[in-house]
């Protein structure tokens, strides 16, 4: 399952790992974990944020997903399904079918 997932990471505490240097590390081990088709980090709400889009094996996953950026990041999160435009077609499709 598509989910896109938009983050803001607690300041005190990337603050707090960029000057100790575990950011770097910290990103790669969360990109490692997330395996995302696509990533992009940015200022949110006055924070470091960043938004993925991760293709999750079942919703039980969402669980060991979410847990290290609360854990670790102190980040703020939301997660929504999204669909890319050839499943859109696809579930449109459907719905003209149904008539």
């Amino acid at each position: 399952m598509r989910m896109l997932l938009q983050a803001s990471i607690d300041t005190e505490i990337s603050n707090r790992m960029i000057t100790d240097g575990k950011m770097p590390e910290v990103l790669e081990q969360l990109l490692g974990l997330l395996k995302p088709e696509a990533s992009y980090f940015y200022a949110l709400h006055g924070r470091r944020g960043f938004t993925m889009v991760v293709d999750l094996p079942d919703e039980a996953s969402l669980i060991t997903m979410i847990e290290p950026l609360w854990v670790q990041l102190g980040a703020d999160i939301e997660v929504v399904p999204c669909v890319n435009a050839d499943e859109l077609r696809t579930g449109l499709g459907r719905l003209a079918a149904q008539g």
